[in-house]
């Protein structure tokens, strides 16, 4: 019992440090950039907006892409850690399974045929790109004779990952014009979004959030093995399918706002599971925080790297994300 305690006020502490650490890095990002910013610059703009220059930046590009990247980071850290928990693959995340793929090619397929070029547009085709990549790879993760498994959905993942990554490739290669429309997208980042462009998807994200936290319980159920789930009376096609829903939602919502930003839904649950362990009801929170942290600081980073020019944040990240990528891989064929 007083180990228990103890372990549960730790992680507490753990959680409650994570999010001071979110606002520090918050703050951080309405202050450091091209533009310098001071404190006092920030209260004026929403006490005392006057219209200069400074405080156009902090209520206009600042502020809505702290919180776009908050919101975007942790979606995608709690996605990533519930993927991983359904497939039983160390290198599960959106990104690798197809869902930002899906996303991507109607993207592209919508500049190239419909002449569609409006980043508000591009919020319900990207939603509406990942909900039919997650359908068609849950539909064939699901035939044959032993339904849904996680072997099953992680071929059908990378294979529809890598269809529509090829088929997104083909079409720009024949289309000079929706390549340089959509190239920027297609890097992920959080510059130049409006907060208009996050408010309409985060009511699913909210949504999504809560509802990963509370079924992390009948997800430690799963993750314990098929048949173990089955014998302590668990409905484990229910517990699949409304999982994969929420992970549509934080994929997609995530996707829609910042284009399709990789290896956040990797590298998060590795570094949750060596702090926390592999119960979920504390994995999915410290991915939350731990993703927005790091997605606000790779934003940060970006800034600074060829300034006054600005990377796009899905480079940071992939220049984060891919030695951790290789030493998970390494590691997971060692073991085998």
């Amino acid at each position: 019992m007083t180990y228990l305690f103890s372990t549960r006020l730790l992680r507490s502490i753990g959680i409650i440090m994570g999010m001071a650490l979110l606002v520090l890095c918050g703050f951080s990002s309405i202050l450091f950039g091209l533009t310098d910013i001071s404190w006092e610059m920030v209260v004026n703009a929403y006490t005392d907006f006057n219209g200069s220059n400074e405080q156009i930046i902090i209520t206009s590009s600042r502020v809505p892409r702290t919180l776009i990247a908050m919101a975007v980071g942790a979606s995608a850290g709690i996605a990533g850690a519930l993927m991983q928990a359904l497939t039983r693959n160390p290198l599960a995340a959106p990104d690798i399974f197809g869902l930002n793929a899906g996303a991507a090619f109607f993207i592209v397929f919508s500049v190239a045929f419909f002449a569609i070029n409006a980043l508000s547009s591009f919020i319900w085709i990207a939603f509406l790109g990942t909900g039919v990549a997650a359908f068609i790879i849950y539909f064939l993760g699901s035939m044959g004779r032993n339904g849904l498994t996680p072997m099953k959905l992680t071929l059908a993942g990378a294979s529809m990952a890598a269809l529509f990554s090829s088929l997104s490739k083909g079409i720009l290669t024949l289309n000079e014009r929706a390549l340089e429309e959509v190239l920027f997208w297609l890097a992920g980042s959080v510059e130049g979004r409006k907060l208009e462009m996050l408010l309409p998807v985060l009511p699913y994200m909210i949504f999504a959030w809560v509802a990963a936290f509370f079924m992390a319980k009948q997800i430690n159920t799963l993750s314990m093995g098929e048949d173990v789930a089955k014998g302590l009376g668990q409905r484990t096609v229910w517990v699949k399918a409304f999982t994969w829903l929420i992970i549509v939602l934080l994929a997609g919502s995530s996707v829609a706002v910042a284009g399709p930003i990789g290896f956040i839904g990797i590298v998060i649950p590795h570094v949750v599971r060596a702090i926390v362990g592999v119960d979920h009801r504390w994995i999915i929170p410290y991915c939350g925080v731990m993703g927005a942290i790091l997605l606000l600081v790779a934003d940060i980073g970006a800034r600074f790297i060829i300034m006054p020019k600005e990377v796009p944040v899905g480079v940071m990240t992939a220049l984060i994300g891919t030695p951790f990528f290789i030493y998970i891989a390494r590691k997971g064929i060692s073991k085998s």
